[in-house]
Parts: structure tokens; sequence; C-alpha cells
């Protein structure tokens, strides 16, 4: 009987110690000169921008770029769906739609919909729309930029938000006080307290913050973050594709395996 509790107890912290630590085992590493890297696919294709803010798709064969100065600064870029990549420009309160040539599908300035919308986040939803966080409202609308209409709106946050992440199933929103995750449809499904973290980047299954120079990982369908370990370098810039993290500093993007211990 003893034996046996304590096979029960070994397990247990066997099994607490796994959840207490991701580690992260280098790949490898290429060179690139960016200002901003957006994302990587699984097939290595990248997106990024330049500091004269023009945006690019690099293949292993290719290179393509799209430019709309005017517009100014980018203010984010979501590549998530490579059919219809946006790229919001705060500054000017807009948003283009690209394809997967980067020529334009759409481009939504929210000064003249019928609605006005002051925007300080964007990111993808499924079909033809966007989440957007209203800054004014301080709700997070998702909203069909083909047909001009919000689908839905959120209770409003009493905290300042910080980033959005989202995929067709789930919309990530990061406030000062709060990790608020969200149903495609738009039900709040948990709502967990930020401790310091600043941003996130999402892929698939995988949720990453960023806290100081330090990361952290939830998995779908938890709500517990552990850290990330076996990183001993600056986190200037942070994104994860599926199973692996990318981390770009000094024109370096690193790719490293996120794995249990």
């Amino acid at each position: 009987m003893k034996q046996f509790l304590f096979s029960i107890f070994c397990l247990a912290f066997f099994v607490g110690f796994t959840q207490n630590e991701v580690a992260l085992k280098f790949q490898d590493e290429i060179t690139l000169k960016a200002d901003k890297v957006y994302g990587v696919d699984t097939f290595g294709t990248l997106y990024y921008s330049d500091e004269n803010e023009s945006f690019y798709k690099k293949t292993a064969d290719t290179t393509i770029s799209y430019a709309n100065f005017q517009l100014g600064k980018i203010s984010s870029a979501n590549a998530f769906n490579p059919l219809k990549i946006n790229l919001f420009y705060h500054d000017f309160n807009t948003v283009v739609i690209l394809d997967n040539r980067l020529a334009e599908i759409t481009k939504v300035d929210f000064n003249t919909t019928s609605e006005y919308k002051n925007v300080s986040l964007v990111s993808t939803g499924y079909d033809n729309t966007l989440w957007l966080f209203n800054q004014d409202l301080q709700l997070l609308e998702l909203y069909d930029y083909l047909n001009n209409k919000t689908r839905i709106k959120t209770v409003p946050i009493q905290s300042q938000a910080l980033d959005l992440k989202s995929d067709y199933n789930y919309c990530y929103l990061l406030t000062e006080k709060y990790l608020y995750i969200y149903s495609y449809f738009g039900s709040l499904i948990h709502k967990i307290e930020n401790k310091g973290y600043t941003e996130m980047a999402f892929s698939k299954a995988n949720l990453v913050l960023k806290a100081d120079n330090e990361l952290f990982l939830l998995q779908k369908n938890t709500t517990e973050l552990v850290p990330l370990s076996g990183l001993d370098l600056l986190i200037n810039q942070f994104l994860v594709t599926n199973e692996t993290l990318y981390i770009y500093n000094d024109e370096k993007l690193r790719r490293y395996q996120l794995k249990s211990q």
C-alpha cells in the first residue's frame, strides 16, 4: 500500500513538473534585414516590413512587396490567412487587405465608414471579417468589411488594451489588467489576470506572452501560463508558428522548437 501511494505521489509530481516549464530547443538561424517580422508560415515564407514601411513576402524563390506611403507606418500585419493579409495603419485609422500576390483586395477607412470607428488594434476573423478594438467604446468588434457591418460587439472593458491576436476560432485580447479569451462568436471563455505581460504571439494551439525579457506559454484549453526556458538573448521581436518559436534580434531570425520538459 505504501509503495502504491509512493508511486502515485511520484506520478503526480512528475506531471506537475512537466506543466511548470517548457524547454526551447535551438534549431537554426537565418540573416534577415527587417524593421519588423510579422510571420513565418509552415513552408518558411516570411512576412516582414523594412524601415521604409514596405511590406514583403519572401519565399525560397521570390520576394514581392507592397507599399502605400500615403498611409505612413504599418502598425500591425496579419498573414494568418495568406489569401487575405491585413495591414493596419493606425495613424490613418485604415486597414488594407491584400491577396497572396500582395495586390490590394480592398481598403477600409474607418474615418469614412457609415459608423465611425476609432480603431487601435486589428486582427483576422473568419470569412471576410476583422476583429477590431474600438478605442472610443472600449470593446471588441467583429467587423464584416465587405458588407460594412459589425456582426458582434463584446462587453466594454475597463482597462487599456495592449495587444490583439486571433484565428478563425479564438480571439485573445491582452489588457493591462487581464487576458481575455473569446470564441469566434464573441463569448468570453476565459479571463486571466495579467501579471506583467505586454505583448503576445499566437499560432493554433500556442499563445506566447512576453513579460520583461521572459516568455510564457499558454496552451489551448488551459489557463496556466508556464515559462519558456533555454533563451539567453534580448527578445526584441518574437512570433510562433505551430510548435516553433521565432526570435528576431540583431538581423538574425532564430528558430526554436517548443518542447515540454
